[in-house]
């Protein structure tokens, strides 16, 4: 059997804080309501997304992963993290804040969870008018200070608020603390792994259990970075039909696309799969003599083994682009 340019089927979470932008931008069409993510291309354990579409539709990550290996993940990709998908691709609503969170690194996440960390990035597609997020300090603390304007209901004093627009792109390593702000919607890149330290969230009541929401902050306070950092927003170029840098980490790559005309992608040297996600606009690929259409709002992987491709935008199109 080929490969080929693969769709997923998404899942739909509901968030407390979730609104109904995956629908009305991104025309997800879920049905129920408070939508605030949706899992483009996942390999979490009881979340997999499978194939949406051709002869190999309803297989998952893993199954795609342990038929046909390094020509589906890259031969260095399968090498590394055998038939576990190593990226997690979503869409994420803020209607009304995100918790205040941060991440466990991998050490910490495989001794607690039996997880990876979670390294992330997030690419901001819609936001309403002074909408903000939260990354890191206002000022550098430690253990007791932090601790201190916890226990005193203080701790959004000390955290760094940015007012972001469409087009902002922000790395969001572990131990730094962070949180979308409501009015936001964006495309989060991250490593696969479900784990999330909440050390606050405005107390809220989970409405299935009644109570509030659990935080975590016994386990957060041995990951956080207390340091403060000079920028947190990535710069970035836009030049057209070319792949501009975006975020290159460890963990993952991605670089931007603004299309305006056809161009031609060639993968020899990278040995990976390749996401891409439509931000704006949509456009075809064409592989061979196939070709497939990518609207804003979805996702497709090119399997490794395809190493040449053609993108052509319906009119214009903006893409991020994303591997190993």
């Amino acid at each position: 059997m080929t490969l080929y340019p693969l769709k997923f089927k998404p899942i739909s979470k509901y968030r407390i804080w979730g609104g109904n932008k995956l629908n009305t931008v991104l025309n997800k069409g879920f049905r129920n309501e408070d939508i605030g993510e949706s899992w483009e291309i996942s390999g979490v354990a009881g979340d997999e997304t499978v194939v949406s579409e051709g002869e190999l539709a309803g297989k998952t990550l893993k199954q795609l992963a342990q038929t046909f290996k390094g020509a589906f993940l890259g031969n260095h990709v399968y090498e590394t993290f055998q038939d576990q998908f190593p990226l997690l691709i979503k869409f994420i609503d803020a209607k009304t804040p995100l918790s205040i969170q941060v991440h466990p690194h991998d050490p910490i996440a495989k001794e607690r969870h039996n997880s990876f960390g979670k390294n992330e990035m997030w690419y901001i597609m819609d936001a309403d008018k002074n909408a903000e997020i939260i990354v890191g300090f206002k000022s550098t603390l430690n253990k007791k200070t932090y601790t201190e304007h916890l226990e005193n209901n203080q701790v959004l004093e000390v955290l760094n608020t940015v007012t972001t627009q469409a087009g902002d792109a922000f790395y969001i390593p572990t131990g730094r603390v962070h949180a979308i702000g409501a009015g936001v919607l964006l495309a989060e890149i991250q490593q696969t792994s479900d784990i999330t330290y909440r050390i606050y969230d405005y107390n809220r009541v989970d409405k299935t259990t009644g109570k509030l929401r659990e935080l975590h902050n016994d386990l957060a306070l041995d990951v956080i970075d207390f340091e403060v950092h000079n920028e947190y927003k990535t710069k970035y170029d836009l030049l057209e039909n070319t792949s501009n840098t975006l975020i290159h980490s460890h963990y993952f790559k991605s670089n931007i696309i603004a299309l305006s005309s056809t161009i031609e992608k060639n993968y020899e040297n990278i040995d990976s799969f390749i996401i891409y996600i439509c931000t704006k606009g949509s456009f075809e690929i064409k592989v061979s003599s196939k070709s497939f259409i990518v609207n804003k709002g979805e996702t497709i992987l090119i399997p490794a083994s395809i190493k040449e491709v053609t993108l052509v935008p319906k009119n214009t199109a903006e893409i991020l682009e994303v591997y190993y």
